[in-house]
């Protein structure tokens, strides 16, 4: 695991909180992933432009911090690609369920106050506070 560095840490929180308020400023939408993901790949015709510009810079921020020389730390993943897929549609049913992501409910939905999205973070933080606690102390991962 690599080391905490705090600096990166706020200039990260900043960096993710200024995009989600340029947003909604600039085209009133909320920075929740899943709804951009969802968005991006939805059949229907409409506002793609920006949910493509907007995955792009998730995917291109960091490729082009390791061409600036900022080295791209190595995922740490566990050995079975069965964990890791079921892992991934969990994380998709219950951003479906519970009406959005993390980052729509949590940077978003709690920074407008919404009592919705404050309980969903409280439920996601709870949930990952249980899934590892099972798994550092119950099946010894």
């Amino acid at each position: 695991m690599a080391a905490f560095d705090p600096v990166s840490a706020l200039l990260g929180g900043c960096l993710i909180g200024l995009a989600s308020v340029l947003l909604m400023a600039l085209i009133g939408r909320i920075a929740g992933i899943s709804g951009i993901l969802g968005g991006a790949l939805s059949l229907a015709a409409g506002d793609k432009a920006w949910r493509l510009a907007f995955l792009a810079g998730l995917i291109g921020a960091p490729l082009a911090m390791a061409l600036i020389g900022r080295p791209l730390h190595e995922a740490q993943m566990p050995a079975s690609w069965l964990v890791i897929v079921a892992s991934g549609l969990l994380v998709g049913f219950g951003a479906r369920l519970g009406g959005g992501c993390t980052s729509g409910h949590g940077v978003c939905g709690m920074a407008r106050l919404s009592a919705r999205s404050i309980v969903a973070t409280v439920v996601f933080m709870a949930s990952a506070a249980v899934v590892v606690a099972i798994v550092r102390h119950v099946t010894g991962g």
